[in-house]
């Protein structure tokens, strides 16, 4: 099987291995610009933000909408990075395609067809995260679904998968994320933020996605976690973020120099 390369406004996913990172919410211009600066000195080479938040209460913060669209953009542009959102809703699929570099399908959407479909007759690179209920092979069909609007610019996203277990958010599932790169040809990230919902676990979950040969991470990062308007508890600050990039590739260099080691 020939892997596929994705390109995302000049960056490509797929080759050598990328971090995306940024805010779980974009809140406001200053504090998205600092993020942005903060995670592209740290490696980052893609910027994420929500604008639209699928928040499992009503009565927390649901994102700026249009106005954090373009606060997003014009971040990414200011730090030199494409920006990735998520598209929540097939009614805003063609106004976030007008900001964003990458179009976001997020956990609670994995299933919906119509936006799928939506997703694969636009010509924008799309993120497809696994459902939390998803098994393996669902989260490839719908990634099918998608290639067969026409869209094959498609990146895969191991978010986690719920158990029984309750020390963390959910679990992530690296065998699902290593099965994935071996049984589809589009590029595997993983996100670690989610899939753990704790802090203190990012950096363990990060150096064991990079030792099992993903494509990259995504991670949610925030100067003041303790102040964020959504999903504080999973976000590190852009000093944690930068050490966690700085182990990462000591982590894939070495694996680089064994394999010409071997190879030799």
């Amino acid at each position: 099987m020939t892997r596929k390369t994705v390109t995302v406004s000049g960056v490509r996913i797929g080759e050598g291995f990328v971090f995306i990172a940024g805010p779980c919410a974009v809140e406001d211009e200053e504090l998205t610009l600092a993020i942005a600066r903060d995670v592209r000195k740290a490696g980052a080479r893609i910027l994420r933000g929500g604008a639209f938040k699928p928040r499992t209460s009503p009565y927390s913060f649901q994102g700026l909408a249009e106005a954090g669209l373009k606060i997003l953009k014009k971040a990414g542009a200011a730090a030199g990075l494409p920006v990735v959102t998520e598209v929540m809703d097939t009614r805003h699929a063609a106004l976030v395609r007008e900001y964003a570099d990458m179009l976001q399908l997020g956990s609670r959407n994995m299933h919906n067809a119509p936006l799928l479909r939506e997703l694969g007759r636009m010509d924008k690179p799309v993120l497809l995260k696994r459902g939390m209920s998803a098994t393996l092979e669902e989260w490839l069909r719908a990634a099918e679904i998608v290639r067969a609007g026409g869209n094959e610019e498609i990146v895969l996203c191991e978010r986690d998968v719920r158990t029984f277990e309750s020390h963390a958010r959910n679990t992530l599932d690296l065998s699902g994320a290593v099965r994935a790169r071996e049984r589809a040809p589009w590029p595997v990230l993983v996100d670690p933020s989610h899939a753990t919902g704790r802090a203190d676990l990012i950096a363990a979950m990060s150096l064991a996605a990079a030792a099992a040969g993903v494509d990259g991470l995504m991670i949610e990062v925030h100067p003041h976690p303790e102040k964020a308007l959504s999903d504080k508890e999973q976000q590190i600050t852009p000093a944690e973020f930068a050490r966690i990039a700085s182990d990462v590739r000591a982590v894939r260099e070495e694996m680089a120099a064994k394999s010409l080691l071997a190879a030799a």
